[in-house]
């Protein structure tokens, strides 16, 4: 298949990597000289527009910071140049209605489009194990799977345009406020004398349970390959889990929904980022709740 990617930051270059490596044709753009140095590295071809990256291909896909971005490089870049019923793949995490609003403009035109957000991080993207949530038309999930499946681990058909989006803000929504709560534990059983691996050990084998605390554990130790023991670098940074989080909150005062707890991480997180750390794992805020920021 011939795929023209573009946006190659820190979750697009794996991405495009593994398309390469799958034996796709991947013709990748990207802004920064050497994002795309990196991606022929990787065995892609290398292209100085996003138009150009756009021509001829089978399947584009897209991975962009924000709505404005992706309406911009769609409208201008990837409907007036994808050809005729290829399908257009949008990997970025924006908001619903920049997603509805591109995919009726790609069909508009003639395109088959998917809005398909990623869970997983860096890590996941660089090893082919991303997480994807689809919205797209039932017609087309067969080949957008196809598509992604070199990147991925799973990909499920959230539903219709929009979709996608949908389920990947309610699902880091639970993952923000899951991660205060296992920090804040932690926090808790230092201060009464617990050992946090036996902490770890115990709550690990009971009711607290969770994602966040037996394959992402924000103390370093128990979980060797989560961002704990890199100084929480790498992984799923600050900033984009705040980023995800205020789109939650965006969406649920559209849609009249109730979401305190969605609400009280979005600040907890928006704290911690102005305190400087945008750019360290968004596990971290452990650190902030022990008292232990100069540690970082």
């Amino acid at each position: 298949m011939k795929i023209g990617f573009i946006g190659l930051g820190n979750m697009g270059a794996g991405m495009a990597a593994n398309l390469a490596k799958a034996g796709h044709a991947v013709t990748a753009f990207d802004i920064a000289p050497a994002a795309l140095e990196r991606a022929v590295a990787a065995g892609c071809s290398a292209t100085n527009t996003a138009a150009a990256a756009v021509q001829g291909a089978d399947a584009v896909i897209t991975m962009l910071p924000a709505g404005t971005h992706v309406r911009q490089v769609w409208t201008d870049d990837v409907i007036p140049n994808a050809a005729p019923g290829a399908l257009i793949i949008d990997c970025s995490t924006i908001d619903v209605d920049s997603a509805r609003h591109v995919t009726a403009a790609a069909i508009a035109a003639g395109l088959r489009a998917a809005d398909a957000p990623v869970s997983g991080g860096i890590m996941a993207a660089d090893a082919g194990t991303l997480a994807f949530m689809v919205g797209c038309a039932d017609a087309d999930f067969a080949e957008v799977e196809a598509a992604l499946k070199p990147m991925a681990r799973a990909v499920v058909h959230a539903g219709g345009a929009g979709s996608g989006q949908a389920a990947k803000i309610c699902n880091n929504m639970v993952l923000g406020i899951s991660m205060l709560g296992v920090c804040e534990a932690f926090a808790l059983a230092e201060r009464l004398g617990l050992d946090p691996e036996r902490f770890f050990q115990i709550a690990t084998q009971s009711s607290g349970q969770c994602w966040s605390l037996s394959t992402y554990c924000p103390w370093p130790g128990p979980v060797p390959s989560a961002p704990s023991n890199r100084n929480y670098e790498g992984g799923f940074l600050t900033a984009l889990m705040l980023k995800d989080l205020k789109l939650a909150q965006e969406a649920a005062a559209k849609s009249g929904a109730a979401t305190p707890m969605g609400a009280q991480a979005e600040a907890l997180y928006a704290l911690f980022d102005r305190l400087g750390y945008g750019g360290k794992d968004f596990s971290a805020v452990l650190q902030l709740m022990r008292g232990k920021l100069a540690e970082l």
